[in-house]
């Protein structure tokens, strides 16, 4: 059975992420901000300091690539608090700070969540050390991965792949791409699968830098591959095309560890947003009483505790979905439940409380106006709300994506 008290020995890791939150990433958020596609070069160093925490851990998980889902499940050692728990936690930490500047950190790209996630022993030693990017929109395939179109073709030892892929985050600055492609569209989704590719490869071409909303210090890259070759061996996972979906479910397993991840960049954004809000409350006199009805307390308060109340449940459904990737237990509903609720609670959050603060949540002297529009990729990235809420009602309902589209 989970435990909501946070565990006693990510406490350290807890306070470092805080920290860095504080005293790195605040002080250039707006810098970077305003210098969209300037390279934060401050987090070159946090980044090898994550890589000794991680190296010097028996749990993992500092910064937000330490994901690979557990198959202890319920054995003899219990209840497992590992790597899903503690990476959870480190990135709302680390969020209370900048979305836009964690993305930015290397090695800290979903790709290589991705990779953690599926990678054989192999390829875990092969890439480690690599900064890797996920490629899977197109412009025809958004919230639908299965109706990709770019191709996988094999050629002896090769594959060469073809398509276009847009909305790629670090890739520009990414070593290495891991790039969803179809085997062959005429199978359907048991034939997607996923490649790592070398940002390096002539085949890979950079099209272009997007201008965004938010996450500003984070680049946003569309690609085009060309006839791009890739050594078979970086084929993740099996290489045969399912007769099923189970083929593409497999693929689609590695959502069920980053998107309990990107609800933990919301919710680290919430809590920020909360913080700051509550913070200019108590210099305008309003103390919201967490044990008086809201009916009794000024409108500023009763709105702070609603939204406070929506923060706790994103909270828990964050922690829950990792927990149960720690601990082997399928946890798709729940990485759906918590994106869903996290990016939403993120994006409301958000925008009431530059509300609440008035003329100073819209001016540039604080961070509000910032966080706001950083909060709205997050209910869209890794799935968009609506998608979280069809996986969600399909999953509860027993029915297909045929059945209920």
């Amino acid at each position: 059975m989970i435990n909501l008290e946070t565990p006693k020995k990510f406490g350290p890791l807890i306070a470092q992420a805080r920290q860095v939150a504080d005293e790195v990433f605040r002080p250039i958020s707006r810098r970077y901000d305003r210098e969209e596609h300037a390279r934060p070069k401050e987090l070159d160093m946090l980044a090898a300091l994550v890589d000794g925490m991680n190296d010097g851990s028996d749990m993992g998980g500092a910064g937000a690539a330490g994901v690979r889902r557990s198959k202890n499940g319920d054995g003899p050692q219990g209840n497992r608090n590992g790597s899903n728990l503690s990476t959870a936690l480190s990135i709302i930490e680390l969020c209370r700070g900048d979305v836009g500047l964690l993305l930015s950190m290397p090695r800290q790209g979903l790709g290589n969540s991705a990779i953690a996630s599926v990678a054989d022993d192999e390829q875990l030693e092969r890439f480690a050390g690599q900064w890797a990017a996920m490629a899977i929109t197109e412009p025809e395939a958004g919230s639908d991965s299965a109706a990709i179109r770019t191709t996988a073709v094999r050629d002896g030892d090769e594959y060469i792949l073809n398509g276009e892929k847009i909305y790629v985050t670090a890739g520009e600055r990414a070593d290495l791409v891991v790039v969803w492609a179809t085997l062959d569209r005429a199978k359907g989704r048991g034939a997607i699968k996923s490649f790592v590719v070398e940002r390096s490869n002539p085949g890979l071409k950079l099209d272009r830098l997007e201008h965004k909303l938010g996450i500003r210090a984070s680049d946003t890259a569309a690609f085009t591959l060309q006839d791009c070759r890739v050594p078979k061996e970086n084929l993740l996972g099996p290489p045969e095309i399912a007769e099923s979906t189970g083929g593409f479910a497999g693929a689609m397993q590695t959502f069920d560890n980053t998107r309990p991840l990107v609800a933990a960049m919301a919710v680290g954004l919430t809590r920020a947003c909360l913080e700051e809000t509550r913070t200019l409350l108590k210099d305008a006199g309003v103390e919201p009483d967490w044990d008086a009805p809201e009916a009794t307390q000024v409108a500023a308060a009763a709105e702070f505790l609603q939204m406070d109340a929506d923060y706790e449940a994103a909270y828990l459904l964050t922690l829950q979905a990792a927990w149960m990737a720690d601990n082997g237990k399928p946890n798709s509903l729940q990485a759906s439940l918590a994106k869903a609720k996290a990016g939403r609670t993120c994006v409301d959050v958000a925008l009431r409380c530059v509300a609440l603060a008035g003329t100073l949540g819209y001016g540039e002297s604080m961070l509000l106006e910032k966080w706001a529009r950083d909060a709205k990729i997050l209910d869209i990235f890794e799935g968009t709300q609506q998608i979280q809420l069809l996986i969600i009602a399909r999953q509860l309902l027993g029915l297909s994506s045929a059945q209920l589209r």
